[in-house]
Formats: structure tokens, C-alpha cells, sequence
């Protein structure tokens, strides 16, 4: 039974949902039945894990069924994050164990379920690499996508597409007029977007990559889309410490124009359910966990006038950033 559980929790997930919406008090009691049936297993099946996988593994930390109904009872999104969550445990039991091909027939069985069971405004899935081709396609077809950063959740686009930025902005409710910041996955990318002359040498590479927003002169010449913060000669430009996003910048070939993942006006959101709300407007809703630094997100320091520095927002790093600019000679600006 334990052998052959990914290969059928999808079915328990799906069909146990579909019969307790069945009005018969019989029907849903059957269905209560499989739901308790496969907490059983489930339990088993994880358990059979420790025996080969190392305390503190990804699976044991994050991808584990919670003890309780929500992998059963829950659907629409939830049951989608728990079918991808259980896909990328089989595909880590492929590498584990030395039967690699029924592994990866495992693993095969549970991406095509998967796919089958994504909801058509948005798909939730694990923040891995495996999904940097997807996430990367879905940025160059102009389309919204939520993802972890080092701080909170964000929304992100291509920043060079008009219609994605506006999509952005119609997301959270946001005036146009509020401005949105860039992420780009290398320092060494800052200078194709924004101007870094005047600066002293090392200052990017002493706050990035971190919890940082630097807000620089936009430079004339620069690829962004003219619509994103128009009427300001300055942008934000975040280099995140989260491996996941830069991935993507990278990928683009660009930058990405990146804000929280809340509505205006709203707390920012430190996990998916957070704003699932939101996940229809989203292609895909990436679940990194929850985030461990608070809501306070990044720290904002404008470095566009030359020797000095202001601080726009404290955010999670100010007194690290503070340290850091001192130690190059900035003073703050009245």
C-alpha cells in the first residue's frame, strides 16, 4: 500500500472532495471514510521517510502532510498546493532510492495529475528550480506572477511590458502614480537600468544581494518600459537574496518590476494564503513557506545624490544598511 501511495493520493484527493459534495448523508459519509483511510496512509507513508532521509530534510521541514484533514478535506488551490507538493516529494524519493525508474514513473503520474487539476485563472506551485523554465516563459508572455523574495511575497512582471505593469497596478488597486521597483538578479545588471556613476566602489556589492531597495537616477537609455513610474528620473532597484527570483530575472534576459503581494493599502503577505485571494490574477502562485523576517519588508535608501544617503523606508535591514553606508563615507541627507 505504502508502495503504491503516490500513485493514488491524487485520486483520494480529488474523488473524496467530489463525493462530500454529494448531498446523500451516505455518499458523504464514504467520503469521510477515504479521507480518514488516506490520513492513515499518509501518515505511514511520510514516516517511512525518516528511516533514509536526514532530519531537518526538505521533505520533513516543509513538504510533509500535516497531521488533521487539510490534505483531504481542502480543494481548489490547497489541494492543488498539496498534489504539487507530493510531486516534488516523489521526485526527490527518485534520487533517494535506487529504483530510480519507478521513481521517476511516480514522479511522471503526479506532474500529469497535476497539470490536469490546475485551476484556469492560476497554478500553485513549489518554489524550486524545476519551475524556473515555466515561470520564465510565463514572464515573457506578459503575464503576472506571485513569488517569495528574501523580505515578502511579491507580484512580478516583465518590467518592460506595458500591459503586464498595468496589470500589476490593476492587481493591487494601486494608483498609477505610486511606483513600482525593479528586480534584477546580479548587481552587475544595475547599470543597464539605472545609474550607478559617483557611487563608491564595493557600496552595491556591501547591500546587495539583501533585504535592500536602492533607489538610483533611471538611466536615459535604459530598456524599461517608459510607462513604469513615469514622470520620476529615479527607480527602485532590488537584487533580492532569494536564489528563486534571481533565477527568473535571469532568465527574462531583463528585469522584473516587483511589488507586494497585497492590495493597497492591505498587510503585505508573508505566505501564499495571505493573498490567495489574489491567486486568480496570478499564471502561477509560487509557495516558497512562510517567510520567518515579519511584514516590515525592505529597507528603501535613496543613494541619487552623490556622498549622501536617505532612508525612505526602515524596513527589516536598517541598521545593517546604515552600517554599510557609513563605512563608505555617505552621510545622511537632511
Amino acid at each position: 500500500m505504502l508502495l503504491f501511495f503516490p500513485r493514488i493520493a491524487p485520486l483520494f484527493l480529488l474523488y473524496s472532495h467530489r463525493l462530500a459534495r454529494v448531498r446523500s448523508p451516505a455518499i458523504r459519509s464514504c467520503s469521510t471514510s477515504l479521507r480518514v483511510s488516506f490520513e492513515r496512509v499518509a501518515r505511514k507513508f511520510f514516516a517511512s521517510f525518516d528511516a533514509f532521509l536526514p532530519v531537518g530534510s526538505e521533505i520533513t521541514t516543509v513538504l510533509r502532510f500535516p497531521v488533521g484533514s487539510e490534505a483531504t478535506t481542502t480543494t481548489g488551490a490547497r489541494s492543488l498546493r498539496r498534489l504539487s507538493q507530493l510531486s516534488s516529494v516523489v521526485s526527490l524519493c527518485q534520487k533517494k532510492r535506487p529504483n530510480g525508474a519507478f521513481g521517476w514513473r511516480m514522479s511522471q503520474d503526479l506532474e500529469k495529475t497535476c497539470k490536469e487539476t490546475r485551476s484556469k485563472g492560476s497554478t500553485l506551485l513549489v518554489a524550486s528550480d524545476r519551475y524556473i523554465e515555466e515561470s520564465v516563459k510565463a514572464i515573457k508572455d506578459g503575464k503576472v506572477i506571485a513569488v517569495p523574495t528574501d523580505t515578502l511575497y511579491g507580484f512580478a512582471c516583465d518590467a518592460c511590458s506595458a500591459a503586464a505593469i498595468n496589470q500589476i497596478y490593476e492587481v493591487k488597486g494601486r494608483k498609477l502614480t505610486s511606483p513600482l521597483a525593479i528586480c534584477v538578479a546580479d548587481v552587475s545588471d544595475i547599470p543597464r537600468f539605472a545609474v550607478v556613476d559617483g557611487l563608491p566602489h564595493g557600496l552595491l556589492d556591501g547591500l546587495l544581494p539583501g533585504p535592500v531597495t536602492i533607489v538610483l537616477r533611471r538611466d536615459d537609455s535604459s530598456i524599461l518600459e517608459k510607462s513604469l513610474n513615469p514622470g520620476l528620473d529615479s527607480i527602485g532597484v532590488r537584487v533580492p537574496d532569494n536564489n528563486f527570483i534571481r533565477s527568473i530575472a535571469r532568465g527574462s534576459g531583463g528585469a522584473l518590476a516587483l511589488t507586494s503581494a497585497n492590495l493597497t493599502g492591505q498587510p503585505s503577505s508573508i505566505s501564499p494564503k495571505d493573498f490567495e485571494h489574489l491567486w486568480h490574477h496570478c499564471e502561477y502562485v509560487f509557495d516558497g513557506g512562510l517567510l520567518q523576517v515579519g511584514r516590515a519588508g525592505s529597507t528603501v535608501v535613496d543613494l541619487t545624490k552623490p556622498g549622501a544617503y536617505k532612508i525612505l523606508r526602515p524596513g527589516s535591514a536598517r541598521e545593517k544598511t546604515v552600517a554599510v553606508l557609513h563605512s563608505f563615507s555617505l552621510e545622511e541627507a537632511n
